[in-house]
Protein backbone atom coordinates (compact mmCIF):
# COMPACT_ATOMS: atom_id res chain seq x y z
CA UNK A 1 0.00 0.00 0.00
CA UNK A 2 1.64 3.00 -0.87
CA UNK A 3 -0.50 6.59 -0.38
CA UNK A 4 -0.22 9.28 -3.31
CA UNK A 5 2.22 11.53 -3.10
CA UNK A 6 2.11 15.28 -4.33
CA UNK A 7 4.85 18.70 -4.69
CA UNK A 8 3.19 21.71 -5.45
CA UNK A 9 5.03 25.42 -5.21
CA UNK A 10 1.77 27.53 -5.04
CA UNK A 11 -1.45 27.00 -3.94
CA UNK A 12 -3.15 27.37 -6.97
CA UNK A 13 -1.36 24.29 -8.46
CA UNK A 14 -4.08 22.56 -5.70
CA UNK A 15 -6.93 23.62 -8.42
CA UNK A 16 -5.71 21.39 -10.62
CA UNK A 17 -3.95 18.43 -8.68
CA UNK A 18 -6.81 17.81 -6.60
CA UNK A 19 -9.01 17.32 -9.41
CA UNK A 20 -9.02 13.04 -8.39
CA UNK A 21 -10.68 14.09 -5.23
CA UNK A 22 -13.96 14.94 -6.85
CA UNK A 23 -14.14 11.15 -7.90
CA UNK A 24 -15.63 10.93 -4.35
CA UNK A 25 -18.91 12.71 -4.84
CA UNK A 26 -19.77 10.34 -8.50
CA UNK A 27 -23.66 9.22 -7.94
CA UNK A 28 -25.27 5.54 -8.58
CA UNK A 29 -27.67 6.43 -11.40
CA UNK A 30 -29.70 3.81 -10.24
CA UNK A 31 -29.79 4.92 -6.29
CA UNK A 32 -32.40 7.87 -6.23
CA UNK A 33 -34.62 5.65 -8.68
CA UNK A 34 -34.42 2.75 -6.33
CA UNK A 35 -35.19 5.35 -3.54
CA UNK A 36 -37.96 7.29 -5.22
CA UNK A 37 -39.56 3.65 -5.28
CA UNK A 38 -39.21 2.87 -1.67
CA UNK A 39 -40.55 6.16 -0.54
CA UNK A 40 -43.67 6.43 -2.55
CA UNK A 41 -44.30 2.47 -1.56
CA UNK A 42 -43.72 3.63 2.51
CA UNK A 43 -46.33 6.71 1.40
CA UNK A 44 -48.88 4.36 -0.01
CA UNK A 45 -48.52 1.02 2.02
CA UNK A 46 -47.31 2.17 5.26
CA UNK A 47 -46.13 -0.55 8.00
CA UNK A 48 -46.53 -2.74 5.53
CA UNK A 49 -43.81 -1.76 2.96
CA UNK A 50 -41.88 -1.19 5.92
CA UNK A 51 -41.82 -5.11 6.86
CA UNK A 52 -41.53 -6.01 3.34
CA UNK A 53 -38.29 -3.97 3.02
CA UNK A 54 -37.14 -4.96 6.63
CA UNK A 55 -37.42 -8.71 5.32
CA UNK A 56 -35.86 -8.14 1.94
CA UNK A 57 -32.67 -6.73 3.18
CA UNK A 58 -32.12 -6.84 7.16
CA UNK A 59 -34.49 -9.48 8.82
CA UNK A 60 -35.99 -12.77 6.56
CA UNK A 61 -38.08 -13.65 9.24
CA UNK A 62 -38.88 -9.79 10.64
CA UNK A 63 -42.93 -9.56 11.68
CA UNK A 64 -43.90 -6.74 13.75
CA UNK A 65 -44.27 -4.80 16.21
CA UNK A 66 -41.39 -2.02 14.53
CA UNK A 67 -41.45 -0.41 18.04
CA UNK A 68 -39.01 -1.79 20.82
CA UNK A 69 -40.88 -2.69 23.89
CA UNK A 70 -39.55 -0.36 26.78
CA UNK A 71 -39.03 -3.68 28.68
CA UNK A 72 -36.93 -4.94 26.49
CA UNK A 73 -35.19 -1.50 26.82
CA UNK A 74 -34.31 -1.27 30.36
CA UNK A 75 -33.32 -4.99 30.51
CA UNK A 76 -30.52 -4.09 27.87
CA UNK A 77 -29.39 -1.56 29.89
CA UNK A 78 -29.40 -3.80 33.21
CA UNK A 79 -27.31 -6.27 31.07
CA UNK A 80 -24.30 -3.42 29.81
CA UNK A 81 -21.30 -4.25 31.43
CA UNK A 82 -20.77 -1.62 33.76
CA UNK A 83 -17.63 -0.32 31.93
CA UNK A 84 -19.77 0.01 28.95
CA UNK A 85 -22.12 2.26 30.75
CA UNK A 86 -19.41 4.43 32.07
CA UNK A 87 -18.60 5.41 29.01
CA UNK A 88 -22.04 6.24 27.62
CA UNK A 89 -22.55 8.30 30.45
CA UNK A 90 -18.81 10.20 30.04
CA UNK A 91 -19.24 11.01 26.75
CA UNK A 92 -22.71 12.21 27.64
CA UNK A 93 -22.22 15.07 30.07
CA UNK A 94 -19.17 16.44 27.65
CA UNK A 95 -21.42 16.33 24.89
CA UNK A 96 -24.59 18.00 27.23
CA UNK A 97 -22.03 20.29 28.65
CA UNK A 98 -21.07 21.64 24.92
CA UNK A 99 -24.28 22.10 23.74
CA UNK A 100 -25.75 23.62 26.48
CA UNK A 101 -23.30 26.56 25.83
CA UNK A 102 -25.01 26.83 22.25
CA UNK A 103 -28.10 27.49 23.20
CA UNK A 104 -29.74 30.63 22.12
CA UNK A 105 -32.25 32.99 24.06
CA UNK A 106 -35.41 34.93 22.73
CA UNK A 107 -34.69 38.57 23.03
CA UNK A 108 -37.36 41.82 22.75
CA UNK A 109 -36.52 45.26 21.73
CA UNK A 110 -38.39 48.66 21.95
CA UNK A 111 -38.52 51.51 20.11
CA UNK A 112 -39.53 55.05 21.50
CA UNK A 113 -42.98 54.98 19.70
CA UNK A 114 -43.78 52.29 21.37
CA UNK A 115 -43.29 49.33 18.82
CA UNK A 116 -41.79 46.15 20.00
CA UNK A 117 -39.59 43.71 17.88
CA UNK A 118 -38.30 40.22 18.61
CA UNK A 119 -37.34 36.53 18.26
CA UNK A 120 -38.64 33.93 19.42
CA UNK A 121 -36.35 31.16 19.69
CA UNK A 122 -38.58 27.27 19.92
CA UNK A 123 -38.09 23.51 19.52
CA UNK A 124 -39.79 21.69 16.89
CA UNK A 125 -42.04 19.73 18.30
CA UNK A 126 -40.34 16.05 17.18
CA UNK A 127 -37.37 14.51 15.95
CA UNK A 128 -36.26 11.40 14.33
CA UNK A 129 -33.19 9.85 14.69
CA UNK A 130 -31.66 7.48 11.96
CA UNK A 131 -28.60 5.26 14.26
CA UNK A 132 -26.86 2.65 12.05
CA UNK A 133 -26.37 -0.76 13.10
CA UNK A 134 -22.92 -1.38 12.01
CA UNK A 135 -21.78 -4.30 10.44
CA UNK A 136 -25.26 -6.39 10.80
CA UNK A 137 -25.41 -5.13 14.19
CA UNK A 138 -22.02 -6.10 15.69
CA UNK A 139 -20.50 -2.30 15.78
CA UNK A 140 -23.51 -0.32 16.73
CA UNK A 141 -22.79 3.11 16.04
CA UNK A 142 -23.34 4.44 20.26
CA UNK A 143 -21.68 7.73 19.31
CA UNK A 144 -23.93 9.10 16.47
CA UNK A 145 -27.21 8.58 18.88
CA UNK A 146 -24.89 10.21 21.47
CA UNK A 147 -24.29 13.10 19.07
CA UNK A 148 -27.87 13.39 18.05
CA UNK A 149 -29.53 13.13 20.78
CA UNK A 150 -28.44 14.88 22.90
CA UNK A 151 -28.13 18.48 21.29
CA UNK A 152 -32.09 17.86 20.43
CA UNK A 153 -33.08 17.08 24.46
CA UNK A 154 -30.88 20.01 25.15
CA UNK A 155 -33.04 22.11 22.73
CA UNK A 156 -35.94 21.10 24.40
CA UNK A 157 -37.68 18.73 21.87
CA UNK A 158 -40.41 17.18 23.56
CA UNK A 159 -40.51 13.95 21.32
CA UNK A 160 -37.37 12.24 19.89
CA UNK A 161 -37.99 8.97 17.72
CA UNK A 162 -35.24 6.89 16.98
CA UNK A 163 -35.19 4.26 13.66
CA UNK A 164 -32.13 1.65 13.50
CA UNK A 165 -32.04 -1.48 11.03
CA UNK A 166 -32.19 -4.61 12.70
CA UNK A 167 -29.77 -7.54 13.09
CA UNK A 168 -30.70 -11.08 10.90
CA UNK A 169 -33.00 -12.30 14.03
CA UNK A 170 -34.46 -9.38 14.64
CA UNK A 171 -33.07 -7.94 17.81
CA UNK A 172 -31.08 -4.47 18.13
CA UNK A 173 -27.99 -4.77 19.73
CA UNK A 174 -28.25 -3.80 23.17
CA UNK A 175 -25.30 -0.98 23.36
CA UNK A 176 -27.69 1.16 21.45
CA UNK A 177 -30.60 0.19 23.44
CA UNK A 178 -28.51 0.65 26.83
CA UNK A 179 -28.13 4.26 25.64
CA UNK A 180 -30.93 5.26 24.76
CA UNK A 181 -32.25 4.09 27.73
CA UNK A 182 -28.90 6.22 29.72
CA UNK A 183 -30.49 9.06 27.70
CA UNK A 184 -34.39 8.62 28.90
CA UNK A 185 -35.48 7.79 25.14
CA UNK A 186 -37.73 4.89 24.78
CA UNK A 187 -39.45 5.44 21.39
CA UNK A 188 -37.51 3.02 18.87
CA UNK A 189 -38.20 1.31 16.24
CA UNK A 190 -36.64 -1.40 14.13
CA UNK A 191 -36.41 -0.61 10.63
CA UNK A 192 -33.53 1.00 8.79
CA UNK A 193 -32.75 2.04 5.45
CA UNK A 194 -34.39 4.66 2.55
CA UNK A 195 -37.67 3.32 3.65
CA UNK A 196 -37.02 4.27 7.62
CA UNK A 197 -35.73 8.13 6.20
CA UNK A 198 -39.69 7.86 4.25
CA UNK A 199 -41.47 6.71 7.77
CA UNK A 200 -39.71 9.30 9.71
CA UNK A 201 -40.70 11.73 7.34
CA UNK A 202 -44.64 10.73 6.42
CA UNK A 203 -45.61 8.48 9.08
CA UNK A 204 -47.42 5.61 9.01
CA UNK A 205 -49.71 3.72 11.38
CA UNK A 206 -47.31 2.80 13.97
CA UNK A 207 -44.63 5.95 13.32
CA UNK A 208 -45.89 9.45 13.78
CA UNK A 209 -44.45 11.57 10.87
CA UNK A 210 -41.67 14.30 13.14
CA UNK A 211 -40.60 17.79 11.80
CA UNK A 212 -37.04 16.84 11.74
CA UNK A 213 -35.00 13.93 10.52
CA UNK A 214 -31.51 13.76 12.16
CA UNK A 215 -28.47 11.16 11.49
CA UNK A 216 -26.11 9.51 9.52
CA UNK A 217 -26.35 6.48 6.69
CA UNK A 218 -25.34 5.02 3.39
CA UNK A 219 -25.91 6.05 0.16
CA UNK A 220 -29.81 5.22 0.58
CA UNK A 221 -30.33 6.82 3.28
CA UNK A 222 -28.47 10.18 2.43
CA UNK A 223 -30.26 10.26 -0.89
CA UNK A 224 -33.46 9.24 0.83
CA UNK A 225 -33.09 12.38 3.00
CA UNK A 226 -32.26 14.53 -0.22
CA UNK A 227 -35.76 13.66 -1.26
CA UNK A 228 -37.48 13.89 1.85
CA UNK A 229 -36.31 17.75 2.40
CA UNK A 230 -39.01 19.67 2.36
CA UNK A 231 -41.36 17.85 3.67
CA UNK A 232 -39.19 17.47 7.04
CA UNK A 233 -35.97 19.29 7.63
CA UNK A 234 -32.56 17.47 7.86
CA UNK A 235 -29.34 17.73 9.26
CA UNK A 236 -27.46 17.98 6.35
CA UNK A 237 -26.35 16.22 2.91
CA UNK A 238 -23.59 14.08 4.53
CA UNK A 239 -20.82 12.25 2.07
CA UNK A 240 -17.85 10.50 3.07
CA UNK A 241 -15.75 11.53 5.84
CA UNK A 242 -12.50 13.02 5.49
CA UNK A 243 -9.49 14.23 7.63
CA UNK A 244 -6.69 16.61 6.66
CA UNK A 245 -3.82 17.60 8.63
CA UNK A 246 -1.39 19.87 8.46
CA UNK A 247 2.22 19.23 9.76
CA UNK A 248 5.22 21.63 10.20
CA UNK A 249 8.72 19.77 10.00
CA UNK A 250 8.54 19.07 13.53
CA UNK A 251 5.72 17.00 14.03
CA UNK A 252 5.65 13.40 14.90
CA UNK A 253 4.55 11.16 11.82
CA UNK A 254 3.50 8.25 14.04
CA UNK A 255 0.80 10.57 15.42
CA UNK A 256 -0.25 11.66 11.69
CA UNK A 257 -0.23 8.57 10.15
CA UNK A 258 -2.39 7.20 13.23
CA UNK A 259 -4.97 9.68 12.57
CA UNK A 260 -5.00 9.22 9.05
CA UNK A 261 -5.33 5.39 9.36
CA UNK A 262 -8.37 6.05 11.55
CA UNK A 263 -10.19 7.92 9.04
CA UNK A 264 -9.51 5.81 6.42
CA UNK A 265 -10.66 2.46 8.08
CA UNK A 266 -14.49 4.00 8.32
CA UNK A 267 -14.95 3.44 4.59
CA UNK A 268 -13.11 2.75 0.63
CA UNK A 269 -14.34 6.43 0.05
CA UNK A 270 -12.57 7.98 2.85
CA UNK A 271 -10.11 10.73 2.50
CA UNK A 272 -6.97 11.10 4.86
CA UNK A 273 -4.87 13.99 3.75
CA UNK A 274 -1.14 15.33 5.08
CA UNK A 275 0.16 18.62 3.68
CA UNK A 276 3.15 19.36 5.14
CA UNK A 277 6.48 21.94 3.98
CA UNK A 278 8.68 18.86 5.26
CA UNK A 279 9.88 16.25 2.66
CA UNK A 280 11.32 14.62 5.25
CA UNK A 281 8.21 14.45 7.50
CA UNK A 282 6.81 13.57 4.26
CA UNK A 283 8.71 10.48 3.49
CA UNK A 284 8.98 9.13 7.32
CA UNK A 285 5.31 9.77 7.02
CA UNK A 286 5.02 7.30 3.90
CA UNK A 287 6.57 4.41 5.73
CA UNK A 288 4.79 4.90 9.23
CA UNK A 289 1.43 4.42 6.99
CA UNK A 290 2.75 1.54 5.11
CA UNK A 291 3.88 -0.04 8.48
CA UNK A 292 0.83 0.66 10.94
CA UNK A 293 -1.54 -0.09 8.02
CA UNK A 294 -0.55 -3.92 8.28
CA UNK A 295 -1.59 -4.34 11.16
CA UNK A 296 -5.30 -3.07 11.57
CA UNK A 297 -8.54 -5.35 11.67
CA UNK A 298 -9.79 -3.39 8.78
CA UNK A 299 -6.38 -2.82 6.70
CA UNK A 300 -7.96 -4.28 3.50
CA UNK A 301 -10.55 -0.95 3.98
CA UNK A 302 -8.37 1.02 4.86
CA UNK A 303 -5.25 0.63 2.39
CA UNK A 304 -8.22 1.10 -0.41
CA UNK A 305 -8.86 4.33 1.06
CA UNK A 306 -5.37 6.17 1.19
CA UNK A 307 -4.43 4.00 -2.36
CA UNK A 308 -7.65 6.13 -3.89
CA UNK A 309 -8.22 9.38 -1.83
CA UNK A 310 -5.34 9.94 0.65
CA UNK A 311 -2.32 11.77 -0.58
CA UNK A 312 0.78 13.59 1.03
CA UNK A 313 0.72 16.84 -0.07
CA UNK A 314 4.75 19.14 -0.25
CA UNK A 315 4.57 22.79 -0.29
CA UNK A 316 6.82 25.39 0.35
CA UNK A 317 5.41 26.85 3.51
CA UNK A 318 2.83 26.56 6.39
CA UNK A 319 1.14 29.55 4.27
CA UNK A 320 0.47 27.89 1.37
CA UNK A 321 -0.38 24.99 3.60
CA UNK A 322 -3.26 27.06 4.99
CA UNK A 323 -4.53 28.32 1.45
CA UNK A 324 -4.88 24.56 0.22
CA UNK A 325 -6.77 23.59 3.86
CA UNK A 326 -9.75 26.80 2.66
CA UNK A 327 -10.08 25.49 -0.53
CA UNK A 328 -10.77 21.64 0.37
CA UNK A 329 -12.69 22.72 3.04
CA UNK A 330 -12.57 19.64 5.21
CA UNK A 331 -15.22 17.86 7.70
CA UNK A 332 -12.07 17.41 10.35
CA UNK A 333 -9.14 19.39 10.21
CA UNK A 334 -5.77 18.81 12.27
CA UNK A 335 -3.13 21.74 12.72
CA UNK A 336 0.11 19.62 14.09
CA UNK A 337 2.91 22.34 14.11
CA UNK A 338 4.95 24.15 16.51
CA UNK A 339 2.17 27.04 17.33
CA UNK A 340 -1.16 25.08 16.05
CA UNK A 341 -3.16 28.46 17.50
CA UNK A 342 -0.80 30.70 15.04
CA UNK A 343 -2.12 29.04 12.37
CA UNK A 344 -5.47 29.28 13.62
CA UNK A 345 -6.56 32.60 12.17
CA UNK A 346 -6.19 31.77 8.95
CA UNK A 347 -8.61 29.04 8.31
CA UNK A 348 -11.95 29.90 7.13
CA UNK A 349 -13.60 26.62 5.96
CA UNK A 350 -13.52 23.05 8.36
CA UNK A 351 -16.64 21.05 10.69
CA UNK A 352 -14.45 21.42 13.17
CA UNK A 353 -9.87 21.94 13.75
CA UNK A 354 -7.97 20.29 16.05
CA UNK A 355 -5.11 21.79 17.58
CA UNK A 356 -1.75 20.32 19.06
CA UNK A 357 -0.52 16.96 18.75
CA UNK A 358 -3.20 15.62 21.53
CA UNK A 359 -6.09 16.44 20.15
CA UNK A 360 -6.93 13.28 17.74
CA UNK A 361 -9.92 13.46 15.75
CA UNK A 362 -10.76 10.01 17.72
CA UNK A 363 -11.44 11.79 20.87
CA UNK A 364 -13.98 14.68 19.02
CA UNK A 365 -15.56 11.85 17.72
CA UNK A 366 -16.33 10.08 20.94
CA UNK A 367 -16.18 12.14 24.28
CA UNK A 368 -14.34 15.58 23.99
CA UNK A 369 -18.19 17.22 23.75
CA UNK A 370 -18.43 19.29 19.92
CA UNK A 371 -20.60 17.26 17.89
CA UNK A 372 -19.36 14.85 15.61
CA UNK A 373 -21.74 15.33 12.63
CA UNK A 374 -20.14 17.96 10.48
CA UNK A 375 -20.01 19.02 6.62
CA UNK A 376 -18.52 17.05 3.94
CA UNK A 377 -17.17 16.76 0.42
CA UNK A 378 -16.06 21.20 1.27
CA UNK A 379 -19.76 21.91 2.35
CA UNK A 380 -17.83 23.43 5.38
CA UNK A 381 -17.11 26.24 2.95
CA UNK A 382 -20.75 27.59 3.67
CA UNK A 383 -22.77 24.97 6.32
CA UNK A 384 -21.86 24.47 10.34
CA UNK A 385 -21.72 21.18 12.22
CA UNK A 386 -25.05 19.77 13.69
CA UNK A 387 -25.73 22.01 16.80
CA UNK A 388 -28.53 23.00 19.16
CA UNK A 389 -29.66 25.08 16.28
CA UNK A 390 -30.83 22.22 14.26
CA UNK A 391 -33.81 21.68 16.38
CA UNK A 392 -34.94 24.89 16.99
CA UNK A 393 -36.93 27.35 14.81
CA UNK A 394 -37.05 31.17 15.15
CA UNK A 395 -40.25 33.66 14.96
CA UNK A 396 -40.06 37.25 14.55
CA UNK A 397 -42.16 38.81 16.85
CA UNK A 398 -43.54 42.31 15.52
CA UNK A 399 -46.06 44.37 17.73
CA UNK A 400 -46.19 47.68 15.92
CA UNK A 401 -47.36 50.99 17.48
CA UNK A 402 -50.20 53.55 15.40
CA UNK A 403 -47.32 55.65 15.43
CA UNK A 404 -44.77 53.32 13.58
CA UNK A 405 -47.40 52.71 11.24
CA UNK A 406 -48.42 56.41 10.36
CA UNK A 407 -45.02 57.15 9.94
CA UNK A 408 -44.10 54.77 7.31
CA UNK A 409 -47.19 54.08 5.48
CA UNK A 410 -46.27 56.00 2.86
CA UNK A 411 -42.66 54.30 1.80
CA UNK A 412 -44.56 51.28 2.69
CA UNK A 413 -47.89 52.16 0.32
CA UNK A 414 -45.21 53.51 -2.54
CA UNK A 415 -42.83 50.27 -1.96
CA UNK A 416 -46.05 48.10 -2.70
CA UNK A 417 -47.13 49.83 -5.49
CA UNK A 418 -43.99 49.37 -7.22
CA UNK A 419 -44.23 46.05 -6.82
CA UNK A 420 -47.93 45.87 -8.62
CA UNK A 421 -49.26 44.55 -5.02
CA UNK A 422 -52.37 47.14 -4.64
CA UNK A 423 -54.14 45.25 -1.69
CA UNK A 424 -50.87 45.88 0.21
CA UNK A 425 -51.01 49.86 0.00
CA UNK A 426 -54.60 49.48 0.82
CA UNK A 427 -54.03 47.34 3.81
CA UNK A 428 -51.91 50.14 5.09
CA UNK A 429 -54.00 52.93 4.04
CA UNK A 430 -56.94 51.71 5.83
CA UNK A 431 -55.17 51.87 9.30
CA UNK A 432 -54.40 55.70 9.06
CA UNK A 433 -56.80 58.57 10.47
Amino acid sequence: MKCRMLTLNSEQEWLRAGQWLKGRTAPDADVEKNVREMLAAVREKGDAALCEYTRRFDCPDFAPPLRVNERDIACAAAQTPPEHREYILSAAANIRAFHQAQKERSWFTSREDGSILGQRVTPVDAVGLYVPGGQGGATPLVSSLLMNAIPAQVAGVPRIAVCTPPCADGGINPVILAAAHLLDIDEIYRVGGAWAIAALSYGTESLAAVDVVAGPGNIWVTTAKRLCHGSVGIDMIAGPSEVLILADAGANPVLIAADMLAQAEHDPLASALCVTDSPALAERLQAELQRQCVTLPRTRTAARSLMDWGAIVIVPNMRTAVAIANQIAPEHLEICAADPWALLPGIRHAGAVFLGQYSAEAVGDYIAGPNHVLPTMGTARFASALSVQTFCKKTSILALSPDFVRENAAAVAGLSRLEGLEAHARSVEVRLP
